[in-house]
């Protein structure tokens, strides 16, 4: 019988800017209560003369990401989606990488993409201060492994 794959096995890392360097180091995103991808497909459909029915193949896809999450003080990615909605970047200062890591294939299988942040909303719930948005496709897929030595706390990504 197969077993079922755990959320919590698959993971997430953000790239965080080091430095002025162009740099990023790559920290689990934790504290995150929404993780979502939508594949967001394109669609060319048509219908021909002599049929019936519409066909329709799919083209390309515009991925997006929605997320949340409780703010944690002391969290470098946090903070770097704070300044990202503070201060209002747009363009290039708000492009970040992430890195989603599957724990249960043997190679530790990554896909690495630069996403846009999309600050959407802030200060929802009474317990704890949230924030959410969604992070939209800026650049081409890479495949590769993710590797770790501190426990998945941070990684790297080495391309297929």
């Amino acid at each position: 019988m197969s077993a079922v794959v755990k959320r919590c096995k698959k993971l997430a890392f953000y790239g965080v800017p080091e430095g002025s360097s162009g740099e990023y180091v790559f920290y689990r995103m934790k504290g995150f209560d929404e993780i979502v991808t939508s594949k967001n497909p394109r669609e060319y459909s048509r219908q021909y003369v002599d049929e019936e029915f519409e066909q329709t193949d799919v083209v390309g896809y515009n991925p997006s990401i929605s997320f949340g999450f409780d703010r944690f003080s002391q969290n470098a990615v946090h903070d770097d989606i704070i300044s990202i909605f503070n201060e209002e970047k747009v363009g290039a200062e708000a492009v970040r990488p992430i890195i989603m890591v599957d724990l249960e294939s043997e190679e530790k299988t990554a896909i690495k993409r630069e996403f846009s942040v999309v600050a959407e909303s802030e200060g929802s719930g009474v317990d704890l201060y949230k924030y959410s948005g969604s992070f939209r496709v800026k650049g081409e897929k890479v495949v590769g492994k993710a590797e770790s030595s501190d426990d998945w706390q941070t990684c790297t990504f080495v391309e297929a």
